[in-house]
């Protein structure tokens, strides 16, 4: 007889805790102190009411009478909302797939060269191939040094005459270069 009491009273415990409410009230940590907020707030409002010689006076006067009530009102439908729509959790696997996708595809193209080649020439065009070639002709090469090289220093030449004395000032002067 005891052991079938104690499965009757097992199922109605299953039963219990099977109830969407119940369950909710069990679970969410935030709800069960929205209630206990509610139940406290309410106890303060109605033991100010209490402790006023006119209750009417202090409903419509007394601040902090409307500040309690304010309070069990806003714990009160937070309750309500809890009961009603219970938190989702845990429900982001957009986020998560989007996260692995653009983790994936960094080290993809951290590790392949080729695939980083084909990202390039998508985004940049193909890179062209070309040779070059100089269009200026080489410098001349310096003079060789088989003998003692010969330098010679042109200077300027103030002229204060004619071109015939400026033509023989330089018919001079390349002389003297010649034969040294």
């Amino acid at each position: 007889m005891a052991a079938k009491r104690i499965s009757k009273a097992g199922d109605a415990a299953r039963q219990i805790r099977e109830h969407p409410f119940i369950g909710r009230l069990l679970d969410d940590a935030e709800l069960r102190d929205n209630i206990r907020s509610a139940y406290e707030s309410s106890r303060k409002a109605y033991s100010r009411l209490g402790d006023s010689k006119s209750p009417t006076k202090a409903l419509l006067d007394d601040k902090k009478l409307h500040k309690e009530i304010q309070r069990t009102a806003d714990a009160l439908r937070d309750v309500g909302d809890g009961l009603r729509k219970p938190k989702r959790r845990g429900r982001h696997r957009l986020g998560k797939l989007l996260v692995v996708t653009f983790v994936g595809s960094v080290a993809a193209l951290a590790l392949s060269e080729g695939l980083r080649s084909k990202v390039l020439d998508m985004l940049f065009g193909a890179e062209e191939e070309f040779d070059y070639t100089s269009t200026t002709s080489p410098a001349t090469p310096p003079p060789s040094s088989d003998g003692p090289a010969a330098t010679t220093v042109e200077a300027p030449v103030k002229s204060s005459g004619t071109t015939e004395e400026n033509d023989a000032i330089e018919a001079d002067s390349e002389a003297t270069a010649t034969s040294s």
